[in-house]
């Protein structure tokens, strides 16, 4: 089934890529990155299929069983931008001219120095080449890394002062997944990258485990009653537990108001949380946001993350260095 899917979606990019693509690229007199465009073509064609699932899918999902009223569509609107960039490959395409050649060099410097690429899908001939067992493992791997990595983005406060913008909306959909600062995305996508790179994920497979991560994360992300049970919740990431990460007081918060932590961490899998001891199973449906958004400090003031894409991106690197 999986290589039938692999074979189809091959066909439509390899289709895309000669019809549309192909002649964008010659016309722009870019001949020499004929390779690349067609690595972006399938990034491409990814991004309009999971659109597509977003609005013919999750959208009624919504509809059916909303968590709160929809209050605030400029703020939906802001976080269809942030998708729309990046799941178009907008964002992906500004790393390529802007950063690739600084991470062809540091794989260099990597496996010059002995860290070789490991090819986990040969570590069990017979089983491991079999492709959803591959994909799974890989899954799982890379699943644990974005939990540490989650981790580390509410436990230092250079990095939650980039992390921040994505916990401060309010108006939770199947939208907000990537309403992050772009520098954020950045340091979390060579991470990513970096530790695929190490561990032999293929392309076609890197592809496929990133894409199923964010229709996941979108699911999570919507505003949709919904919990997957007892046994569910303890197996997969619902949007009831992955809300808990979003509320206020409680999913940035550990150990007192205002003090850096949370709950429910895990990207894909609760694994993470339950074995780390930061997972939260509470049935409830809080509202969401960051504290000092709702809440003034010691001399009145709430913190202002910005309504628009520009000023939410202006506002960030303002935390970071401490200004704002």
């Amino acid at each position: 089934m999986i290589e039938w899917f692999t074979d189809q979606f091959a066909a439509v990019q390899q289709w895309l890529f000669e019809a549309v693509v192909q002649p964008l690229v010659f016309a722009a007199g870019l001949g020499g990155w004929t390779e690349d465009a067609f690595d972006a073509t399938g990034w491409l064609l990814v991004g309009v299929i999971q659109i597509l699932i977003l609005v013919v899918v999750i959208g009624p999902l919504q509809r059916w069983r909303p968590v709160e009223p929809v209050r605030d569509r400029q703020a939906i609107r802001i976080d269809i931008l942030y998708t729309l960039i990046h799941r178009l490959g907008l964002f992906r395409l500004v790393l390529f001219f802007a950063v690739t050649p600084l991470f062809d060099a540091l794989l260099g410097e990597l496996r010059g120095a002995g860290w070789g690429t490991l090819h986990l899908d040969e570590l069990w001939p017979g089983v491991t080449d079999i492709p959803w067992v591959a994909f799974a493992i890989y899954l799982v791997v890379l699943d644990f890394v974005e939990y540490l990595i989650h981790r580390g983005q509410h436990r230092f406060n250079w990095w939650w002062s980039l992390h921040a913008l994505h916990h401060s909306q309010r108006q939770m959909t199947m939208w907000s997944d990537d309403r992050n600062h772009l520098l954020d995305d950045l340091i979390h996508d060579a991470i990513i990258v970096v530790v695929a790179q190490l561990i032999g994920v293929a392309p076609g497979q890197f592809i496929a485990v990133v894409a199923f991560t964010q229709l996941s994360q979108s699911l999570q992300h919507a505003n949709l009653r919904l919990s997957f049970g007892r046994l569910g919740e303890r197996l997969w990431i619902s949007p009831r537990f992955h809300r808990l990460h979003h509320a206020i007081g409680i999913g940035h918060e550990s150990e007192g108001p205002r003090t850096l932590g949370g709950r429910n961490f895990g990207v894909l899998l609760p694994w993470w949380d339950m074995l780390f001891r930061s997972a939260n199973f509470d049935d409830r449906y809080d509202a969401t946001g960051i504290r000092d958004q709702v809440e003034p400090d010691a001399t009145g003031r709430v913190r202002d993350y910005g309504r628009g894409f520009w000023a939410q991106q202006w506002l960030g690197l303002r935390r970071l260095v401490g200004r704002s």
